[in-house]
């Protein structure tokens, strides 16, 4: 299971974090859009450094190598760009997509994909799915790639995503937009657990 922090602040994040990394989170992706090199660098000392193999970054990419970080991600427009190589060199890549033709389409490079949305966005206002993805997912060419559920996911509909086709989920409505985030985390994680395992 994979949780995607809040673009902005949010209070008490950082110890939310650390609680989310001690119940067992897989890998943490780290998307401030707005943080300059210096803010992304700050933000980063702050966390764990025992947790730091688990962390994937969205920009800011040239500080990985620095913080012994071998995850990064590419938003769907960079990843239908060429990609430096030397960025990427043994590290672990993921990208985001929100159709299967472009799921379909993607490079051989790429360890997993968001797929989003799934359903009806938590976090972001009016951002519901155009087509219905689980029907779609049945045109799936790419299974090279894992295809990651992103949007509106939570405790109630992980069933139906990890059922129908998705390889495995990532949370940030339900984690971030919630002032029960750790226990939404652990309802989410039980159920995802019971079904992959």
């Amino acid at each position: 299971m994979i949780v995607i922090t809040n673009p902005s602040a949010v209070a008490n994040e950082i110890s939310t974090i650390d609680s989310l990394f001690q119940e067992g989170l897989s890998l943490l992706h780290i998307r401030k859009p707005d943080f300059s090199e210096f803010e992304m660098a700050k933000y980063i000392h702050q966390i764990q450094l025992k947790f730091r193999s688990k962390l994937v970054l969205h920009n800011h990419h040239q500080l990985a190598r620095d913080f012994g970080i071998n995850r990064i991600h590419f938003s769907e427009t960079e990843s239908k760009k060429t990609i430096d190589s030397q960025v990427t060199q043994n590290m672990i890549l993921s990208t985001s997509t929100h159709s299967i033709e472009d799921f379909n389409a993607l490079e051989n490079i790429f360890e997993y994909a968001f797929l989003s949305p799934i359903f009806t966005s938590i976090s972001k206002e009016n951002y519901s799915p155009k087509t219905n993805l689980f029907e779609d997912l049945a045109k799936r060419e790419n299974f090279n790639t894992k295809v990651v559920a992103l949007g509106g996911i939570h405790s109630d509909n992980i069933e139906k995503s990890l059922q129908n086709g998705f390889d495995n989920i990532a949370l940030l409505g339900t984690i971030w937009n919630s002032p029960s985030s750790i226990k939404n985390f652990k309802q989410c994680q039980k159920v995802a657990l019971s079904l992959l395992a």
